[in-house]
């Protein structure tokens, strides 16, 4: 079952304490298209500059994602820069230069709009409801956010949780959006604003889901090396949501297909940090994939 993403293709410049690189591909859409490609068809839509490399798209494209809904428009592509400290966890944001970003209104293709499965990325939640309002009742729809837009713009996220089945935080912002220290009544507060299931993401500690009748703590893959953790959310959230479409899923299933699509995603995700930009995640395949879940497995199930 083919999936909807919406949200940046950008580059980025990275910097750590051992290398430094220029305008590598990067957005929230990239990193999730990359990811969410090794279960399900994807499709991608945002907007690029005319000075978009060609071959990115073309890389896009060659992993199974649709980019025909990426607009290109006079001026920059969305770009970032960052340096990491060395525990690879802190970073330093440099420049933030939105381009052609800045005026993004996404536009979804009248053949796209009954697409099965909706990821929302991290883009201002007035936008995320326009893209759900172009919709014909998604099987299954889920959102990112950010700190910004729950403190700017905190009933445009009411309004549009309150039609999503599956929000995906990190742990600040899941006690920021709900004002509570527990983990556990922050989710059931999110729940009571309308996702049935919360996932919140905790870096190198892993994951949790919150789901309709339990609770799955995934811890992370224990790297040997981290090059570029940059991605590694969106990557988690394109495994995951690939999982539920090649599943099939629905908000009304029970917990099981969920749960393993926790699996799924925090696999994937592994890659991303062992290459820069979307370098870890091209060098997925079925079999090393296999080895990650059995390697996850192993750490959960003595």
């Amino acid at each position: 079952m083919s999936i909807l993403v919406v949200g940046s293709v950008a580059y980025d410049t990275v910097e750590t304490i051992t290398a430094k690189y220029d305008r590598l591909l990067g957005g929230s859409a990239s990193y999730f298209s990359l990811a969410a490609s090794h279960f399900a068809p994807v499709r991608a839509v945002g907007v690029v500059g005319d000075d978009f490399r060609q071959d990115d798209l073309d890389l896009l494209a060659n992993h199974g994602v649709d980019v025909s809904g990426i607009e290109r428009k006079q001026g920059e592509t969305f770009f970032w820069s960052g340096r990491y400290h060395a525990d690879m966890i802190e970073r330093d944001t440099l420049v933030t230069e939105l381009g052609v970003f800045a005026d993004f209104r996404p536009e979804i293709a009248a053949m796209w709009r009954s697409t099965p499965y909706l990821f929302l990325a991290n883009i201002h939640p007035a936008l995320q409801y326009h893209v759900l309002d172009s919709m014909t009742a998604p099987k299954l729809s889920i959102l990112d956010t950010m700190n910004l837009w729950i403190e700017t713009t905190p009933d445009d996220l009411q309004t549009v949780l309150g039609r999503v089945d599956v929000l995906l935080v990190n742990d600040s912002e899941a006690y920021l959006l709900t004002r509570e220290r527990s983990l556990r009544k922050a989710a059931k507060a999110i729940q009571a604003m309308g996702p049935t299931r919360v996932v919140v993401k905790k870096g190198e500690h892993g994951a949790v889901l919150f789901g309709r009748d339990s609770i799955l703590a995934v811890p992370a893959l224990l790297l040997p090396e981290v090059i570029d953790p940059t991605g590694a959310g969106d990557s988690f959230a394109g495994g995951f949501v690939g999982s539920l479409a090649a599943a099939d899923a629905s908000s009304d299933d029970t917990d099981a297909v969920f749960r393993q699509a926790m699996l799924d995603g925090t696999a994937v995700a592994s890659f991303c940090p062992e290459g820069f930009s979307v370098e870890g995640l091209l060098r997925v395949t079925s079999s090393t994939l296999k080895k990650r879940l059995d390697e996850l497995r192993a750490m959960m199930i003595p």
